[in-house]
């Protein structure tokens, strides 16, 4: 066994620490985009004039952060060569994650809006396994070339880890000769409708409520006859590009059916490990970040002449985080290495427990970690002048999404006691 990180993932991570330290820095610091950061960032990032959505000049800031990236080759790392990134693998891209959200809060990676200058882009992996050569050359290249940009509509008004419930409903028409699809509906959450030229839309095409074939993906046009965004969701850490999103006699062909007919939950599924392990990695990330500053901090403050660390109520919490800080990293690591051994379908039957048991861990713990250090600050740490607030409110989020706490906690107990994965032909 070896636990020392590869020579060449640490070269890189110091390749990526130049990159930032020359390029991404000054950006930050240049023409005021420091506002997009300090105490007044969720008012230089929200527009609340207009729905709440983020500002345009917050996204034209983020866009020339990840342009900058891609000339440098960093942007694209974790997708295929063939598309111009570097085959990034799991491990590499956990540790990069952790490695960023331990720095703090900055234009490198603000995960906000899933922004970062080394880029997640579960799209590519869905395209590659599920789209037509058509759709992989206008999605994956379209997407990197910022010319096509996908939602996901999967969750509903009524419905959200009961997917297989959902309401929404497509039938065959055909319309001036072209067969397609009739799609009426609504969904939820539909995250960055606002700039998205499609939405992978979900909805139910045969069988019964709760079965989980009959459902099929479609790529929608935005805009399109029919497709109206009604409103922004507010939610507890602005701004929002979060809406739900009707779908009234919305006429689509058959070339925008994704995957199978009737298949469409697999795709739902196909980067939800992918997606979760990377996602753990920035929740441990800025969790040890509010520890080291927390620890810092204790030592610095000197209440009746003594160091605020020598007291046990505040090094005994901070231990326990720092201990359940080390414990995770060794079992995210672990995990990520051992997803790049499988081939992508034996993920699911072998080893998603231990993703979920690393996600919904890791974002409970940076929750913890968050409220933790705003205690230990005292009163500046409840303040907007410390970035605490905005960890708590930005990561609190990822206990709900990517699979609800509870729904991966019912993962692990089907493989636990047996129900599914592994150990289903030992119990029966």
């Amino acid at each position: 066994m070896d636990f020392d990180l590869p020579a060449d993932l640490v070269a890189y991570l110091a390749e990526l620490d130049a990159f930032i330290t020359a390029e991404i820095t000054p950006l930050e610091q240049a023409d005021d985009n420091i506002r997009f950061f300090d105490h007044r960032r969720e008012w230089a990032r929200t527009d609340f004039e207009n729905g709440g959505l983020p500002r345009h000049e917050w996204e034209e800031l983020l866009t020339e952060a990840t342009r900058r990236a891609d000339a440098a080759g960093h942007w694209r790392f974790s997708a295929p060569k063939k598309y111009g990134g570097k085959d990034g693998s799991n491990l590499w891209m956990a540790v990069i994650r952790e490695h960023f959200a331990a720095k703090g809060l900055g234009l490198h990676n603000d995960l906000q809006n899933e922004h970062s200058i080394v880029g997640n882009f579960p799209f590519v992996a869905m395209f590659e396994h599920f789209g037509t050569p058509e759709q992989q050359q206008e999605f994956i290249f379209g997407g990197f070339e910022r010319r096509r940009r996908v939602a996901f509509g999967l969750t509903e008004p009524e419905h959200g880890s009961d997917a297989t419930h959902m309401e929404t409903r497509a039938v065959r028409e055909t319309r001036d000769g072209v067969p397609g699809w009739r799609i009426d509906g609504e969904k939820m959450w539909t995250t960055g409708m606002h700039v998205a030229t499609h939405c992978a839309t979900f909805a139910r095409t045969s069988g019964q409520d709760g079965e989980a074939k009959g459902i099929t993906c479609f790529l929608v046009p935005n805009p399109a006859d029919g497709l109206v965004i009604e409103e922004y969701l507010w939610t507890f850490n602005m701004p929002t590009d979060h809406p739900r999103v009707s779908f009234t006699n919305v006429w689509v062909p058959d070339s925008a059916v994704l995957g199978p007919v009737d298949g469409g939950l697999a795709i739902a599924q196909s980067f939800v490990h992918q997606n979760r392990i990377r996602q753990a990695a920035s929740s441990l990330g800025a969790a040890t970040f509010c520890v080291e500053e927390a620890v810092r901090y204790a030592r610095e403050r000197k209440p009746f002449g003594e160091d605020l660390a020598r007291n046990q109520a505040i090094q005994f919490p901070l231990v326990e985080l720092a201990t359940q800080c080390e414990m995770l990293r060794l079992l995210i690591r672990k995990t990520a290495w051992q997803m790049d051994r499988m081939e992508h379908r034996q993920i699911e039957r072998e080893l998603s427990d231990k993703v979920s048991m690393c996600n919904y861990w890791a974002n409970r713990l940076v929750c913890e970690a968050a409220d933790r250090a705003m205690q230990v600050h005292g009163g500046i740490g409840y303040s907007r002048h410390k970035p605490f607030e905005h960890i708590f409110r930005h990561h609190r989020r990822y206990r709900i999404t990517e699979g609800a706490e509870e729904i991966q906690m019912r993962k692990v107990g089907g493989y636990l006691f047996g129900y599914m994965g592994p150990r289903k032909s030992q119990f029966g």
